[in-house]
């Protein structure tokens, strides 16, 4: 088994995916997720892959399909390994690997015991695997970002043990919002190298930390582009390690930003009750939309020319997941080190609490 990058993947409690025509490939690769006590979906080529691309909890793209894959452009998501039959002497196929985000190339036979411990750790952790919530702002100044720290603080009062992600790269870091500037840890220009070799555990208790809150944000320092694999280690580790992932995101999605929104159980736009925020948010949803199809609308107000909710909700599409009174004295509590829904209280401190439940909630009670 060789390994490139950081290796990452969602939890779900569907099966993992086999995509190969490969069918002495696809006998061992059976035997061995039989062995690991999971059973594999099996889809012959990327068309038949598609819908379950997403949602499966590990991909495993045979190397008979990785370049139909390729063209197919199958979205950028974590979990994704590239599998194959070893044939003396030829180089392992890193490029193709790089253009499909594979994680990983498992070279059989000599990975055999290594992919039937992932297929047991897939069983071992089904259904205990933290949830991931992304908000992103349908303008600049939306509030996307205040809105993630009130959900992130209102989930560790309510019990849960929460990792919030700043993956907005001008944002200005995530820890001012919070006051943590001077808080100890990691940020990401420390981890973006690092994340393929550190262990889930091991990048949860690096970073900035108060309780049951931790958080990966940037620092103020030169900006570079983020490389997908360390956003899949910081979501696999909050997946393995928390209960909840806050992902702060940016309007302009780069590949690890739309990695870290395919990969939520769902996503928030924010958008102001303002007819020209309205149209610039329906921008944002088109593009969001492809990449995460649980995707609502939070309305912020005030609405100055009492344009309403539901009908900024029906102009783009969306479902409305709440709305959010105007709180006059959050803007000055910000400037003074505040941190938002920190009390409890407040018309944000509400809207967190009820958005939380929801996710939290037993799947039959929603469905209910």
């Amino acid at each position: 088994m060789a390994r490139r990058h950081g290796e990452a993947m969602p939890a779900s409690l569907s099966r993992p995916l086999a995509i190969t025509a490969d069918s002495d490939l696809l006998d061992v690769l059976v035997r061995l997720a039989e062995a690991g006590a999971v059973s594999l979906e099996v889809a012959p080529d990327p068309a038949a892959a598609r819908p379950r691309y997403r949602s499966a909890p590990l991909v495993l793209i045979g190397l008979d399909t990785a370049s139909a894959c390729h063209r197919a452009g199958l979205p950028v998501r974590p979990g994704v390994l590239l599998v194959g039959r070893s044939v003396g002497g030829e180089p392992m196929p890193w490029e193709l690997a790089e253009a499909l985000g594979a994680a990983q190339i498992a070279m059989l036979p000599t990975a055999e015991s290594w992919l039937v411990e992932r297929f047991t750790e897939l069983g071992d952790r089904s259904g205990r695997s933290g949830r991931v919530l992304a908000v992103i702002g349908g303008r600049g100044g939306a509030g996307a970002s205040v809105l993630a720290v009130g959900l992130a603080v209102t989930a560790v009062r309510a019990g849960l043990r929460t990792l919030l992600v700043d993956a907005d790269p001008l944002g200005g870091g995530i820890d001012l919002v919070l006051g943590w500037e001077k808080v100890k840890g990691l940020r990401w220009p420390a981890l973006r190298e690092a994340s393929g070799r550190v262990s889930p555990p091991a990048l949860v208790d690096a970073l900035p930390r108060q309780g049951e809150l931790v958080v990966l944000s940037w620092d103020r320092g030169e900006l570079f582009g983020l490389p997908t694999d360390a956003m899949a280690a910081a979501v696999d580790a909050g997946r393995r390690g928390r209960d909840l992932v806050v992902v702060d995101l940016p309007r302009s999605l780069d590949d690890a930003a739309a990695l870290a929104l395919g990969s939520a159980d769902r996503a928030l736009l924010v958008v102001p009750a303002e007819l020209r925020a309205a149209a610039a948010a329906a921008r944002v949803a088109r593009i969001a939309a492809v990449h995460c199809s649980s995707l609502a609308l939070v309305v912020r107000g005030p609405a100055p020319g009492r344009l309403r909710p539901r009908a900024i909700a029906h102009l783009l599409g969306l479902p409305l997941a709440g709305t959010l009174r105007p709180e006059p004295s959050l803007a000055a509590g910000l400037e003074r080190g505040q941190i938002p829904a920190g009390n409890g209280r407040g018309p944000l401190a509400l809207l967190c609490r009820r958005l939380i439940d929801e996710l939290t909630a037993p799947r039959d009670e929603v469905a209910a």
